[in-house]
């Protein structure tokens, strides 16, 4: 399917110099004199790239032909975290950490993804946007240590650093948005 720059809004992919995009903020902007154009944050799907551009009437593109798949997370090695497609664990594939993007750093085995494939290829993954995870070191809270806000850093399983209120102790369970990488709340 054809796409005109006015399709171009957050959560669309398509296709441009035969490579996916996904576009990450669209904001239509219209200046004195001048023909209207979407300014745009778009990733490139096959590097991870993120960077702006403008689009104008004159711009078309088709949409990307993206598929969903369910998988499991395995485990990180080399700079590279390998899944398994749900129900075939002897399908395997990995992804560059670049590609996983930040969200890389709350995933813990067994974690069920989605996989965005392209071509036939996995070219993403999307995690859960929140997690529970195990908070393994935290230092401990000072009294009277309110001064930023009373928060601290805490290590979770996974190795990520997360800052969360004071009241956080090693062995507590805490839920983490994946998308922002905020403490959201105490489990347990």
């Amino acid at each position: 399917m054809s796409l005109s720059y006015t399709d171009l809004r957050k959560g669309v992919f398509f296709v441009m110099n035969g490579e996916p995009y996904e576009v990450l903020e669209a904001h239509f902007l219209r200046m004195q004199q001048r023909k209207a154009v979407v300014q745009t944050k778009i990733r490139n799907l096959m590097t991870g790239k993120v960077f702006d551009r403008n689009f104008q009437p004159s711009d078309n593109f088709d949409e990307a032909d993206m598929e969903k798949k369910e998988a499991n997370f395995i485990y990180k090695a080399k700079g590279e975290c390998w899944f398994h497609e749900i129900g075939k664990p002897g399908n395997r594939f990995s992804l560059k950490e670049e590609l996983v993007g930040e969200a890389g750093q709350f995933l813990k085995q067994s974690t069920q993804v989605t996989t965005l494939v392209f071509n036939e290829k996995v070219i993403g993954v999307t995690l859960p946007v929140k997690m529970e995870l195990k908070v393994t070191e935290a230092p401990p809270a000072i009294r009277g240590n309110t001064a930023q806000g009373g928060t601290k850093v805490v290590t979770l399983e996974t190795g990520a650093k997360i800052s969360v209120p004071l009241f956080v102790d090693e062995g507590d369970v805490v839920k983490v948005n994946t998308e922002t990488g905020e403490y959201v709340e105490r489990v347990q």
